[in-house]
C-alpha cells in the first residue's frame, strides 16, 4: 500500500516537475488498421478524453460501447465528395496546429470557436496492401490517403504540445506515459512519436510515387527518387562488429530472404541475409530442379539434376572446401534425402520455397542451423531497381534481369557447339551473371566444376577457376581435373587471347561470351587454333 501510495504522490506531482507535459483532454481517432484500437480508445475514457471521429472508425467505437464525437459534429460541416473532404477543416487543423503560449494563437481559437485536440491517431489507407493485391488504376487512386496524412503532418510539426500516434504499437506507449504522468504526454514522448510519423508519410508517399513511375513510360528515370523501407529487426551488428545494422522491408512482399520464414535456427547476421539473397536470387533463375551453395555472396557450386538430392550433390562436388559454413539455397521444397545429404557438411542457412516435415524433423538436430521457407520463388524477370549509395549520392539502375536463350547466340567459330555444349553454356553463363566480375565459370552436365570470381584480371580468374576444378579432383582421386570437357563462361569479352587459351589448356572444349572486343578476331583465331566451339551473346552481365 506504501509503495502504492509513493507511486500516485509521484504520478500527481509529475507535471510539476515536467512543464512540457500535455493532459490529453481530446483526442481525434481515423485509422484503417483497428487492431488494438478499442482497448486504447477505453483507456482514453478512463481518463475522461473526448474523443472525436470519423466514418467507420466512429461506428466501430460505437458498437463497443465507446462514446464518440462525430467529427462532424464537431466542425458542424458533413462529409462530403464519399469521404474525400472530413478532417479538412479549420477547426481540426486549427485545433492541432495552434501554439498553446501563443497569445495570438489562443485569440484566434477563441475567435473561431476552435477546441485544442491534444491527441491525434491516425493510420493511413492501406494503399500498398491494395496496389498488392493487384488493383486497378482508380480504385489505387481512391487508396491515396489525403486527409489522414495532413493530420498526421500537422500534429508532428506541434509536437511540442500535441501527440501524434500512427502505429498501433505505441498505444501502449502512451498508455504507459499517461498513466505515469498523471493522464499528460510528455515532450520526449511526443517527439519520438513525431519521428515516427514524419518517416511514416515519407515511406507512404514514397510507395506512391514508386507505383506512378510504374505507371507511365518505363524508358526515363523519375526527376526525383525516393526509396523507403519498414523496419523489421535490428540486426546484431553489421558486415563487421563494429558496425550497427538493421533490416527494412520494401513493402513489395517478393519472395525471398527479407520475407521469409526462419523455420529454427540462430538470428540471422547482417552477411547472413546477404549472402542468402544472392543464393536465392541465383536459384530463381533455373526452371528444371537446381541448388547453389554461396559462401561470401559468390557462387562456390550449382548445379541441375533430376531432383534436388543429385543437384545438391554436384554443386557439393564443384568446391566442396568452400562450401563449408556456406548458404544453400534450392528451388524446390526441401525433402528428407536431400537435407540427409546436406547436414553432413556443416552450413550457416538453409533456404528452399518450403520444406518437408520429415526433413524439418531431421533438421532439428543441428539446433544452431537457420532454416528459412519463403513460399515461392522469385520471378528473375521482374522489374526492378536496385541503389547503391555512394559518397554525396545514390547510383540507381535497373536489375540485371536479362536472359539470353539458344536463338540469342552467335556462333563466331568455324566448330559448330553440340547440343550438350549449348546446353552448358546457358547455364554457365547464367551461373555466371550473379558471379562477381571478372567472372569465369565452367560448367559439365549441368553444373559448375570451376569458379572463378572478383579478379582484377580475367585470365587470374580463369586460373583460379581451373586451380579449384584440379582440387576438386584430386580430393576425388581423380587423374584429369573436372574441367576436362566442360564449357566456359565469361560475364564479359575477353580482351586477350590468353584467358581463353588458359580456359582451353584446362580442357574446355567450348565457349560463351559476350564478345565485343577490339581482339575478337585474334580470340576467334585463337578457339579456331584449338578446335574449339565459340558463341557470343552481344550481352555482358558485370556484377559489381
Amino acid at each position: 500500500m506504501e509503495n502504492q501510495a509513493a507511486k500516485k504522490t509521484m504520478s500527481q506531482t509529475d507535471p510539476m516537475r515536467d512543464p512540457r507535459a500535455v493532459p490529453v483532454r481530446r483526442a481525434l481517432i481515423s485509422v484503417s488498421n483497428k487492431d488494438g484500437l478499442h482497448d486504447f480508445a477505453a483507456k482514453l475514457k478512463e481518463y475522461g478524453v473526448e474523443i472525436l471521429s470519423t466514418g467507420g472508425t466512429a461506428k466501430s467505437l460505437k458498437e463497443q460501447g465507446i462514446e464518440v464525437r462525430d467529427v462532424s459534429d464537431f466542425t458542424g460541416f458533413p462529409e462530403i465528395m464519399d469521404g474525400r473532404v472530413k478532417t479538412l477543416h479549420p477547426k481540426v487543423h486549427g485545433g492541432i496546429l495552434a501554439r498553446r503560449d501563443d497569445p495570438a494563437h489562443k485569440q484566434a481559437m477563441t475567435d473561431n470557436e476552435i477546441g485544442e485536440i491534444d491527441l491525434v491517431v491516425v493510420n493511413l489507407y492501406p494503399f500498398s496492401e491494395v496496389v498488392k493485391d493487384g488493383a486497378d488504376y482508380q480504385k489505387a487512386i481512391e487508396n491515396i490517403d489525403i486527409g489522414g496524412p495532413a493530420m498526421v503532418r500537422a500534429a508532428a510539426k506541434n509536437h511540442e504540445y500535441v501527440a501524434i500516434v500512427t502505429d498501433p504499437q505505441d498505444y501502449q506507449k502512451v498508455l504507459d506515459d499517461m498513466d505515469a504522468h498523471d493522464g499528460a504526454t510528455t515532450f520526449t514522448t511526443r517527439k519520438r512519436l513525431a519521428a515516427n510519423a514524419y518517416a511514416l508519410t515519407a515511406t507512404y508517399d514514397s510507395n506512391i510515387a514508386s507505383w506512378f513511375s510504374n505507371e507511365i513510360d518505363q524508358d526515363e528515370f523519375p526527376r526525383r527518387i525516393s526509396f523507403s523501407g519498414n523496419w523489421k529487426e535490428t540486426l546484431r551488428y553489421g558486415e563487421n562488429s563494429h558496425q550497427r545494422a538493421a533490416l527494412y522491408l520494401d513493402g513489395t512482399d517478393r519472395a525471398g530472404v527479407a520475407t521469409a520464414s526462419q523455420v529454427q535456427g540462430k538470428e540471422l547476421s547482417y552477411n547472413n541475409l546477404n549472402d542468402t539473397d544472392a543464393a536465392f536470387e541465383l536459384i530463381s533463375e533455373f526452371e528444371e530442379p537446381a541448388v547453389a551453395i554461396i559462401k561470401h555472396a559468390n557462387p562456390c557450386g550449382v548445379a541441375r539434376g533430376k531432383d534436388t538430392l543429385e543437384a545438391y550433390k554436384n554443386a557439393l562436388r564443384c568446391d566442396p572446401v568452400s562450401a563449408f559454413g556456406g548458404i544453400i539455397a534450392l528451388n524446390r521444397p526441401l525433402n528428407k534425402a536431400t537435407a540427409e545429404e546436406i547436414i553432413k557438411v556443416f552450413s550457416e542457412v538453409i533456404i528452399a520455397p518450403s520444406i518437408e516435415a520429415d526433413a524439418i524433423d531431421l533438421l532439428k538436430s543441428k539446433e544452431k542451423l537457420r532454416v528459412l521457407t519463403t513460399g515461392s520463388m522469385p520471378n528473375p524477370a521482374d522489374h526492378r531497381r536496385i541503389v547503391k549509395s555512394l559518397s554525396g549520392g545514390l547510383l540507381v539502375q535497373d536489375l540485371d534481369n536479362g536472359r539470353i536463350t539458344l536463338d540469342d547466340l552467335k556462333v563466331v567459330t568455324d566448330r559448330e557447339p553440340t547440343e550438350q555444349e549449348l546446353k552448358d553454356m546457358l547455364f554457365a553463363f547464367r551461373v555466371a551473371k550473379h558471379v562477381k566480375s571478372n567472372a569465369i565459370v565452367y560448367a559439365k552436365n549441368g553444373a559448375t566444376v570451376g569458379i572463378g570470381a572478383g579478379q582484377m584480371s580475367r585470365v587470374d580468374s580463369t586460373r583460379i577457376a581451373a586451380l579449384k576444378a584440379k582440387e576438386a579432383a584430386e580430393k576425388e582421386g581423380l587423374d584429369a581435373p573436372l574441367t576436362k570437357g566442360s564449357v566456359v563462361a565469361s560475364d564479359a569479352f575477353f580482351p586477350f587471347s590468353d584467358g581463353l587459351i588458359t580456359a582451353a589448356e584446362a580442357g574446355a572444349t567450348a565457349v560463351i561470351q559476350p564478345g565485343g572486343s577490339i581482339r575478337d578476331e585474334d580470340v576467334i583465331a585463337a578457339a579456331n587454333d584449338r578446335g574449339l566451339a565459340m558463341v557470343f551473346t552481344e550481352m555482358r552481365h558485370f556484377r559489381h
